[in-house]
């Protein structure tokens, strides 16, 4: 192979017949006719000979290259074309430039009709003036046969060139032809073209003409993967040999695949140790496709063995074949009904595995994950079973891809019932992977599981709790489950790992009181204090705003015992008497008529200066104690009368 230098490759001759039906439907409505040689006994009048064209006078000439010039300056593209096309029929050209232009511009339109006739005016100017054409041109017009989809006239138009001897630099049309020849698959058709090539480059000793690795790499991937040919793509390495090509990775991994699609071992042994003489010591593209090459032809025991192999050369670290190689061994094994060996070959793998290896990058992982993402997660639980039948150990790699696929799909309960049987086998997830599995059950609303994953988080030890706190915290607050929060709460709050503070019982209680479920907040207002966490004025704004709303008013007086012990006067310790707190008991106390307890709150907000609005507690009173008269308290209770006349006094209702 590449140790053999060839003094000369074998010529094929070209020809483009095959491409002239696809061309003319190309070309249809015609631009320029294209037709095959007849035979003179097929020949009809119509192909006589005709007299020559007249020749134009040189000022005609300079009147329409004039023409021509505004004609693409004023993007007028019909009146360019009749122009060119006087010119070119009278056998007169017009000049270097404008050519170019004409063809840049034909090019640039995007629609199939002037991309025809730019095709057309590169192939006429190859055949009578090449010399006229710039390979910039060229390279414009081709990208745009890219993005037309064209492939057959792109390939003419390549082989014109060689026809006519115009020699492009390679790089000017090779990897345009490479895409294009992919995204169309007429490999066959860049084959030759790049036979030819190589042919003209080492003949006419033309370095520019020379086409790059990437370039022989796609010819080399085409015998391998299409054609299936050894002879073509050991030609193919001969030929880089000669050029001078040094080979990639790719290039002995496309030859991996062949060789062990066909059984050829001597080859795969001869390839491994030429790629040491190249100095490619990163394996992972050649084992790869010498795996798929064993998965395409059938010999399942042969991927095994490679596998395996690998593992024992590497002294058990990872394998690193990526999951495209994974799924092709996966179908592979599964196409023959194959559970029992893919079972098989975890187990052995794990054995050869270190104990370094990163879960997913284990063999176990690889081929899991791989049944999930090809969308059979019911044989990847096959291959769980199996396992254990076998008595083989399962990693942890063998459990996660499919955890991940509970996950994404929301089926909670049976992730969490997983979890169970991984944990119960002394293995442990990370973090992030019990962060995941969390957060789709509060998605799902399935709040057991939540806190089943919770508590093996915690039994877990691990020691970043607070994330899935603050998930399972906010979504129950979010689907409005005050009475789980408290438990959820009380579970948690002695664990030291999780600092549970005062917004979090706030965030129970405004829940409680914003369902009218009052006794459930007054209970946890009192669990609250009892483990000492003191609250603020949030916590007290929540229950107010819950009693007013049943009129629970007398509730609210025993808040203000409580609150008006703990105002903080310098505003640091206590709680923080502000407008909003001033505020709601003002209103609760006044529509409750406890007016001693009134003036307490008005004398206080005087102390602290915070501003009060009369007006509302005047409207308050008005609703609610209109008929109330002070000369029937003075007979029953001279206490409260005297601050009833003080609110009164106060808000101005005397007057």
């Amino acid at each position: 192979m590449w140790r053999k230098a060839l003094t000369l490759l074998p010529h094929r001759p070209f020809s483009s017949t095959p491409e002239i039906p696809t061309l003319y439907s190309f070309l249809q409505p015609s631009v320029f006719a294209l037709k095959r040689d007849l035979p003179p006994s097929q020949k009809s009048h119509s192909d006589l000979p005709t007299p020559p064209p007249k020749t134009l006078a040189p000022d005609h000439i300079t009147t329409l290259e004039t023409t021509l010039h505004k004609s693409l300056i004023t993007h007028n593209t019909d009146e360019a074309w009749k122009s060119f096309k006087t010119l070119t029929g009278s056998s007169a050209f017009p000049s270097k430039s404008l050519t170019n232009s004409l063809i840049t511009h034909l090019s640039s339109l995007g629609d199939i009709h002037n991309l025809k006739r730019a095709f057309a005016t590169v192939v006429y100017v190859v055949e009578k003036n090449p010399g006229f054409l710039d390979f910039e041109t060229v390279g414009t017009l081709l990208d745009a046969m890219k993005c037309a989809n064209t492939a057959a006239p792109a390939f003419a138009l390549i082989k014109s060139v060689f026809k006519n001897r115009f020699f492009l630099p390679f790089s000017v049309w090779g990897n345009v032809l490479v895409e294009i020849s992919r995204k169309n698959s007429n490999f066959i058709a860049f084959l030759r073209v790049f036979e030819e090539n190589c042919r003209i480059a080492l003949d006419e000793k033309l370095e520019f003409m020379k086409p790059d690795l990437a370039a022989c790499n796609a010819a080399l991937e085409g015998c391998c993967r299409e054609l299936e040919s050894v002879s073509d793509a050991e030609k193919v390495v001969e030929t880089m040999a000669v050029l001078g090509v040094r080979p990639d990775e790719s290039s002995f991994g496309y030859l991996a695949y062949l060789y062990a699609l066909k059984g050829l071992e001597e080859k795969i042994t001869e390839l491994e140790g030429l790629m040491g003489g190249f100095g490619f010591p990163n394996k992972r593209v050649f084992q790869s496709n010498l795996i798929n090459g064993y998965v395409k032809s059938g010999k399942l025991e042969s991927v095994s063995a490679t596998v395996l192999r690998i593992l024992r050369e590497g002294d058990g670290e990872c394998l690193n074949l990526g999951e495209e190689t994974y799924c092709e061994v996966v179908k592979g094994y599964l196409m023959n009904a194959s559970v029992k060996e893919l079972a098989t070959l975890i187990i052995e793998a794990q054995k050869l595995e270190s104990s370094t290896v990163m879960v997913d990058r284990s063999v176990g992982y690889g081929i899991v994950n791989a049944c999930v993402h090809i969308g059979l997660s019911d044989k990847a639980h096959s291959i769980l079973d199996e396992m254990n039948a076998q008595g083989g150990s399962l990693g942890l790699g063998v459990y996660v891809p499919i955890l991940k696929a509970y996950c994404k799909e929301h089926r909670t309960a049976e992730a969490t019932q997983l979890v169970m049987d991984i944990s119960n086998s002394g293995l442990q997830l990370d973090m992030g992977t019990y962060d995941a599995l969390i957060e789709s059950s509060m998605s799902s609303q399935d709040f057991q599981s939540a806190f089943s994953l919770y508590r093996d988080m915690r039994e877990a030890r691990i020691s970043d709790l607070k994330g899935s706190y603050l998930t399972i915290m906010t979504g129950l607050m979010e689907n409005h489950r005050p009475e789980l929060m408290a438990a959820f709460l009380d579970e948690v709050v002695e664990d030291p790992r999780i600092e549970v503070g005062t917004h979090d019982w706030n965030s129970i209680i405004h829940a409680f009181c914003k369902a009218g479920r009052l006794e459930d907040a007054r209970r946890t207002f009192r669990r609250m204090i009892f483990l000492q966490r003191k609250p603020n004025e949030q916590t007290y704004l929540s229950l107010i705003s819950g009693y007013v709303s049943v009129e629970k008013y007398f509730c609210v007086l025993m808040l203000w015992h409580e609150v008006k012990r703990n105002v903080s006067v310098d505003g640091e310790k206590g709680i923080k008497f502000d407008h909003n707190m001033v505020d709601a008991f003002l209103y609760a106390l006044v529509k409750g008529g406890f007016f001693d307890a009134v003036m307490q709150v008005v004398e206080k907000s005087q102390e602290m200066k915070v501003f009060v609005d009369k007006w509302r507690y005047k409207q308050a009173f008005m609703e609610t104690h209109k008929k109330l008269k002070v000369s029937k308290l003075r007979k029953r209770n001279f206490r409260k009368m005297e601050a009833l006349v003080a609110f009164k006094n106060w808000a101005g209702l005397n007057a």
